[in-house]
């Protein structure tokens, strides 16, 4: 039995070899690259009809946060308990040497911006990574320094879980003894509408964009989810 030989290979001519042009490539480099925003483009509406400046969140409930507040008293943050108003939330410590004083910073002077009405439903708070060494003392001369905010104190192992719920990791780092380290963070604030959903998150990088973080403020204020 004889085996069929394959079909001959096609004849390989001079215009066959020569090569793609410049322009060709570049354009399809080009439509590439469109389609891949486009897509990007897409999936940010789907999330959120309004271009937020942050990264838009869907639908999602926020995780309640119970612990101590910096004037020593039970606190407790339910969301979509809020009297209406929006609240901005970051996970940060009293010992940090820029990140954290520096979002701080930035979140009130874009809540400063806001019409009066405005700024009067949005509340700042800053929950500690380090609960050992933030006090209720400490994280009151700390917050109230950079205007009107909230610090709260979660002990262990309820600050973890809860962490977890709002996607933040933090791990003590550079650890010379028990009194001095630094924690390393995750670095976002989040923001929870009236209605108790997370609505977008900005990196710590994108606050000092007061005037785009005081637009996405604005918006989320008056539009809670529903």
């Amino acid at each position: 039995m004889t085996t069929p030989h394959p079909d001959p290979l096609p004849e390989l001519t001079p215009e066959a070899l020569a090569p793609r042009p410049w322009y060709v490539s570049a354009l399809l480099a080009l439509s590439a690259v469109v389609l891949l925003i486009a897509g990007a483009w897409g999936v940010a509406r789907l999330r959120s009809p309004y271009p937020f400046y942050g990264t838009a969140y869907p639908n999602t409930q926020a995780a309640a946060l119970t612990g101590t507040d910096h004037t020593g008293r039970p606190w407790t943050f339910t969301p979509g308990e809020t009297g209406g108003a929006a609240t901005a939330i970051f996970f940060g410590f009293t010992h940090c040497p820029n990140i954290c004083p520096l979002s701080l910073a930035n979140l009130s002077r874009a809540r400063d911006t806001l019409p009066p009405a405005d700024r009067a439903r949005l509340k700042i708070l800053m929950v500690s990574v380090d609960p050992d060494r933030d006090t209720p003392q400490r994280l009151k001369e700390y917050v109230t320094y950079f205007g009107e905010g909230t610090g709260v104190n979660i002990p262990e192992p309820t600050l973890s879980a809860v962490a977890k719920q709002y996607g933040v990791g933090y791990q003590k780092a550079d650890i010379k003894s028990a009194a001095e380290y630094q924690v390393n963070h995750t670095t976002a604030t989040y923001l929870v509408d009236a209605a108790g959903k997370l609505r977008v998150l900005w990196d710590y990088s994108q606050l000092p964009q007061t005037a785009r973080v005081a637009q996405d403020m604005e918006y989320v204020i008056r539009n809670p989810a529903r």
